[in-house]
């Protein structure tokens, strides 16, 4: 498995604090793994920060995987055990056959912002031009997609070139020099190109357009054989979202993002307000995000129109912790509302 994890580009990070390395070997290792780099991994950063997983007996780990897709590979392989990663990855694979579920979903709607080039002033003038995504199927190009739809738009009748640019920065940078005309970001980079004179066209989470971009994963076979280590992990996890979202830790958080992120203070104070509106606060997984991803998915792949919500939502174990009052309490204790 090591060779495995080099040979993908994997950073291993110990969760377990060097002064409690001695109480490690009596916990069970969980691996947890994720592929995106932006301020919404902040619950997972601060959970192994703080010693969350240690506190409710797991010895966790985290890793960094460059890509949804090889995160998914490896999940699916065996070789992770939970996946902290978006909806579309996880539809695909279970279109072939994999018995991976979504056991919760921090983030069910599309958070970017659609930023464009100065000379477009309105949705219409979006027609004839080009439209910068990450990947061709991914979670930027259905958040593209779901964008132009709540704009009036299709990229076929309105021949809008989606072309595939990169990631958030080479997009960013791609609008900028004028290599594409449009794209979708986060609030980090779009409130930067906003003040750089880069219109907002359109701020989409406020449009409630359903997607699942965030959420916790697992194999249904690593479910059934170990709900006690998956209930721990997920106790961690609320507690680093409630950690998170609470006012009163709000310097520690902003610590802990530009930590991993690397990013200066405006950064990380404009990645954490984007946290703040992304997370639901009860991190169901919406049916409707499913729905609209399978639907947008299928015209790439058809075998995901066979796909229902229940087929890939598992959250048995997000509803035993909020009937027992845990998510509630958690919260209190953070002061979030």
């Amino acid at each position: 498995m090591a060779r495995l994890f080099w040979a993908l580009g994997i950073v291993l990070l110990s969760t377990v604090p060097a002064n409690r390395v001695q109480a490690a070997p009596a916990m069970r290792k969980i691996v947890v793994a994720y592929a995106a780099m932006n301020a919404r991994v902040a619950p997972l950063w601060v959970a192994r920060d703080l010693g969350f997983f240690t506190k409710y007996g797991v010895q966790g780990e985290t890793l960094f995987v460059r890509g949804a897709p090889t995160l998914v590979g490896a999940m699916t392989a065996g070789d992770i055990d939970v996946g902290y990663t978006g909806g579309t990855a996880v539809i695909g694979a279970a279109a072939g056959g994999s018995d991976l579920k979504i056991l919760a979903a921090l983030t069910n709607r599309v958070t970017y912002d659609l930023v464009v080039r100065p000379e477009i002033k309105t949705p219409e003038d979006l027609r004839g031009k080009t439209f910068g995504v990450q990947s061709i199927g991914g979670t930027v190009w259905m958040g593209a997609i779901l964008g132009l739809e709540h704009l009036g738009l299709n990229p076929e009748r309105d021949k809008i070139n989606i072309i595939v640019a990169g990631d958030q920065t080479v997009l960013a940078q791609a609008v900028a020099t004028g290599t594409i005309d449009a794209t979708v970001l986060d609030g980090v980079q779009s409130r930067r190109l906003q003040t750089m004179g880069f219109p907002i066209l359109a701020a989409l989470a406020k449009a409630n357009l359903p997607i699942l971009s965030t959420g916790i994963v697992a194999r249904e076979s690593y479910i059934k054989k170990s709900p006690e280590v998956l209930e721990s992990v997920m106790k961690a996890l609320i507690e680093g979202l409630a950690f998170s979202l609470s006012p009163a830790q709000k310097p520690e958080t902003l610590k802990i993002v530009r930590k991993y992120l690397k990013v200066d203070p405006q950064s990380a104070e404009e990645g954490y307000k984007d946290m703040v509106i992304a997370f639901d606060r009860k991190p169901y997984p919406s049916t409707k995000a499913v729905i609209n991803i399978v639907r947008l998915m299928q015209t790439r792949n058809p075998k995901v129109a066979k796909i229902k919500p229940d087929d890939v939502i598992k959250d048995d174990i997000l509803r035993k912790l909020d009937e027992i009052g845990f998510i509630d309490e958690v919260y209190a204790k953070y002061g979030v509302k």
